[in-house]
This record gives C-alpha cells, sequence and structure tokens, in this order.
C-alpha cells in the first residue's frame, strides 16, 4: 500500500524558482558571458535563464554562484 502523503501521490508538492534572469539582467550580462565564464555551453546556461531546467546540476550551480558572487536562498 502506498503513503497517501508519498511525494508520487501528491499532485502539487511545489517548485523551485530560478532567478537566472533576473540576476544577469541586473547586472548587463549576457548568457554568452556567463557561459564562457563558467566553462559551459550557450544551451545550458539559456535552459537556466529560462527557468526550465529539469534536473539541478550542482556543480553548474556553484559555478554560476561564484561568477554572480551570490548564493542559493529559500
Amino acid at each position: 500500500m502506498k503513503d497517501a502523503n508519498s511525494v508520487l501521490q501528491r499532485k502539487e508538492y511545489g517548485r523551485i524558482r530560478l532567478k537566472l534572469r533576473e540576476q544577469l539582467d541586473a547586472r548587463g550580462m549576457t548568457r554568452n558571458f556567463l557561459a564562457r565564464k563558467i566553462d559551459a555551453r550557450f544551451e545550458v546556461v539559456d535552459k537556466w535563464y529560462s527557468d526550465q531546467v529539469e534536473k539541478i546540476d550542482s556543480d553548474i550551480l556553484a559555478r554560476i554562484c561564484y561568477v554572480l558572487q551570490c548564493r542559493v536562498e529559500v
């Protein structure tokens, strides 16, 4: 029997919202520039920028935070 509170049974369990677009725009920084700085493909940065990341890569996240001198917050 499955637990009724299982994440697989719940319809709405929340979502992580990425704010890379706001961070880059506020700094006047382009996605191409960030991609070069973090040694990643433009397409990777574009997914983060568009808040369309399916799986969080902690290494990419750490590199983005290092370049932008920011941190992950709740």
